[in-house]
């Protein structure tokens, strides 16, 4: 039986990545380019170059490639591949999948790239064997995405797993970029650690922080893992509060949907127990105590590499084997 490739596309606003891989998810070939800050036309190009050099180098026939998925930072229409707007690249209007059906001959598959790169810690990361997953990335902003039953949740238009987005603190919270207040992305994301770190530097609360405001003209979430990490109180307590809220919020999650894992990445969860274990606190504190019981929550393995991957996947369900996760 001749041997079938999948192809996966994890577009970001400042890097492309694209790999190509088994049936079984194993990768055969990986590569990063800069993403075109112009037209949408140039980073298709730039896709198919990709594509040509990732089969070359790989010496296997675009033939045995039997799809492309892409994963992509934008509000979609998924069963069409319709993208409605990028933000962070100008994009509006694009009919990706038909374009990129065209100009690779090849079927393609979009997604949210939230959405990807759950499916990809499913497929080969953190969430292996699992079938029903809540995946959270805690970076700039907080990033999600719902498996249930081995495949994306989507909701009725494609905006379900939009987890930064639940309201933890609606009377006295910051607002958000979406326009609410206290959404669980301005109270626990990268962001918000570096904000509430500047202003106890500030204060003079945290010695150590207001050192590294001094020397280097900024506090980032690292700085405030590390001094706490030291044993300084007072970023302690940023931490503390990023555990109760994302424990507090994935409780209430799980209750609802009962996952078997619940997949936490993004630069921040590269802590490892010191970040993880006030979430788990808090979560056990306020899941139903089977749900909790049944929920493991663990960091999530594939870094940058889950988006395209679990783009990979979109092919192998829809092309290959009708959505089996073998």
């Amino acid at each position: 039986m001749d041997q079938k490739y999948y192809a996966g596309i994890d577009l970001g606003g400042t890097s492309i990545k694209m790999g190509i891989c088994t049936e079984t998810g194993q990768s055969v070939r990986e590569l990063e380019r800069p993403t075109p800050q112009g037209h949408y036309k140039d980073v298709l190009e730039v896709f198919q170059e990709m594509i040509h050099q990732l089969v070359s180098e790989a010496q296997i026939s675009l033939d045995t490639v039997k799809g492309v998925g892409v994963g992509v930072p934008a509000l979609l229409d998924i069963e069409k591949g319709y993208i409605y707007e990028i933000v962070n690249l100008g994009w509006k209007n694009v009919s990706l999948k038909e374009e990129l059906e065209v100009l690779l001959g090849l079927p393609c598959y979009v997604d949210n790239d939230a959405n990807t790169a759950a499916l990809g810690e499913m497929w080969q990361g953190a969430g292996v064997g699992a079938r029903h997953l809540i995946c959270i990335t805690v970076g700039t902003g907080i990033g999600g995405g719902l498996i249930l039953n081995g495949d994306i949740y989507h909701g009725a238009i494609g905006l379900a797993g939009e987890i930064g987005h639940v309201t933890v603190r609606a009377d006295e919270g910051q607002r958000c970029n979406c326009g609410k207040m206290g959404c669980l992305e301005t109270e626990t994301s990268a962001t918000a650690m570096t904000y509430y770190g500047r202003k106890i530097a500030e204060a003079g609360e945290s010695p150590p922080l207001a050192e590294v405001l001094k020397n280097t003209g900024a506090i980032t979430a690292k700085d405030v893992i590390d001094v706490a990490r030291q044993g300084d109180q007072a970023a302690q307590k940023i931490l503390d509060q990023v555990g109760y809220y994302l424990g507090l919020s994935l409780a209430q999650l799980s209750n609802v949907l009962n996952p078997e894992k619940i997949v936490i990445g993004g630069g921040v969860s590269k802590a490892g127990d010191f970040f993880m274990e006030p979430i788990r606190k808090n979560f056990k504190k306020y899941a139903l105590s089977k749900v909790s019981e049944t929920a493991e929550i663990v960091p999530a393995k594939l870094g940058n590499r889950a988006g395209w991957l679990g783009a990979a996947w979109l092919v192998h369900r829809n092309v290959s084997n009708g959505g089996s996760l073998s």
